[in-house]
């Protein structure tokens, strides 16, 4: 959570659950409906962590009380109730958000600087991978296609906001899904193209263990993301210039593209990679 914000309030379905999510992140008030916690006045913005299926439904409430929202990944179940959110957040003049938080910690931001300062020249392409193997039944949702399970929902949107975040809106989509026996799908693969050429090759999993690394591959370098991508503390970047993180740890390594020295950025203990959550409670 940033310096300038503060938690106030968290909400549940139930006062019993509120009360102890409360008492597990410290929040002086807690609300059994989201209703109580939309009307609450000393709230200025409210983060939604319910199950997938209820993100529409909360943050349209939300919005109708005049409350900002972050709304927590995949934003919504489908194209169509994404839409409504967004003509709702527009009809009340209201900021709205996915929560997608891996693009805030301060490594994301160092990467999209070295991106914008043509460090790596012209994106060609981009891989990314999130996958683990999950017991199955647990957590519930993740296995239920109604509440939005499978790969693509839970972790997919993950690499899928990774590409767009480096190369925008793709032009052409081609994918293949393991669909299991429950009717939702167990891994996939997705390649996306974009209108100058460049690629993203992408794959998401739930029921297969990933190495969880990201690479963007430029005209004359590269930057590989480390293990765990989504959540970084280090990158290695065939570029020349270095000490643009504040405080930074770094170390050199040997051999790049073009024979260029690569050097291996990687955060001090004082930034965080995990986030900061609790203004609805799952």
């Amino acid at each position: 959570m940033g310096p300038d914000a503060q938690l106030v309030v968290v909400g549940s379905r139930k006062q019993e659950t509120a009360d102890a999510f409360g008492d597990k992140v410290g929040a002086p008030t807690r609300h059994g409906s989201l209703e109580a916690l939309a009307n609450d006045s000393d709230v200025d913005v409210i983060y939604i962590a319910t199950p997938h299926k209820a993100h529409k439904s909360a943050t349209v409430t939300c919005l109708a009380a005049g409350k900002p929202v972050l709304c927590e990944k995949p934003f919504a179940i489908n194209a169509r109730e994404a839409d409504e959110m967004i003509a709702a957040a527009r009809g009340h003049r209201l900021f709205l958000m996915e929560a997608m938080w891996p693009r805030f910690v301060p490594l994301m931001v160092e990467v999209r600087d070295l991106l914008a300062s043509d460090a790596i020249g012209e994106v060609r392409m981009v891989s990314a991978d999130l996958g683990f193997r999950a017991e199955p039944g647990r957590p519930p949702r993740l296995w239920d296609p109604a509440n939005g399970g499978g790969a693509l929902m839970d972790v997919g949107i993950s690499v899928i906001s990774f590409a767009a975040m480096v190369l925008g809106t793709p032009t052409r989509i081609t994918s293949m899904p393991t669909i299991g026996d429950a009717g939702f799908d167990e891994q996939s693969a997705m390649i996306l193209g974009y209108e100058n050429g460049a690629l993203a090759v992408l794959s998401a999993a739930i029921q297969t263990n990933t190495p969880h690394v990201a690479t963007i591959m430029g005209s004359h370098r590269m930057i590989e993301i480390h293990h765990a991508w989504h959540k970084p503390t280090a990158y290695l970047g065939g570029c020349r210039h270095a000490n643009t993180v504040r405080g930074q740890r770094h170390s050199h390594c040997i051999g790049s593209q073009n024979s260029s020295p690569k050097r291996a950025w990687h955060l001090p203990r004082r930034y965080p990679a995990a986030r900061a959550k609790g203004v609805s409670e799952r």
